[in-house]
């Protein structure tokens, strides 16, 4: 009798074509792993955010008359006080040493612009780039000379009398 052989399969019907469940568990750990990143680097700046209130916090607690006299030394003049600062036309005849161009916008003077001159320091600036600055500091931009309300009104008395 002829010896029968067994048969023999097939290799494409019993094995996948693809691995579905390995492709997955790749994918989840994917996902995994950035939400870990996620979470890592919302507690870090979570973490920043507190430490700089606590730190304002205890600033404002420990040194509240100083702080808050910092504060409102430099919060700019009122516009009352602000109007009282002298205001004249630039005629460029001042001599050469004298500077001829606002700090604030760099600008050069130019004939019959207006510009407003600080009191004690005399630095010169243009009419709406000083105003501005003043208008949020309460110190010349040149040089940090403080202004205040007493300053202002002496100068008006000093611009009125000349």
């Amino acid at each position: 009798m002829a010896e029968s052989l067994p048969p023999t399969q097939s290799p494409g019907f019993n094995t996948p074509c693809h691995k579905p469940q390995e492709s997955s568990v790749d994918l989840n750990l994917i996902v995994i792993i950035a939400a870990i990143i996620c979470a890592f680097l919302c507690a870090l700046g979570l973490n920043s955010m507190l430490h700089c209130i606590l730190q304002c916090t205890l600033r404002a607690l420990t040194e509240p008359i100083g702080w808050v006299a910092s504060r409102i030394v430099n919060a700019g003049l009122k516009k009352k006080d602000m109007v009282t600062l002298p205001i004249s036309v630039y005629a460029g005849l001042s001599s050469p040493s004298t500077v001829s161009s606002c700090a604030i916008c760099l600008m050069d003077f130019s004939d019959g612009d207006r510009i407003r001159i600080l009191p004690e320091c005399n630095h010169r600036f243009h009419l709406d780039c000083i105003d501005k600055w003043l208008l949020s500091h309460s110190s010349c931009p040149t040089c940090r000379l403080h202004l205040n309300s007493n300053n202002c009104v002496s100068c008006l008395q000093i611009s009125t009398a000349i």
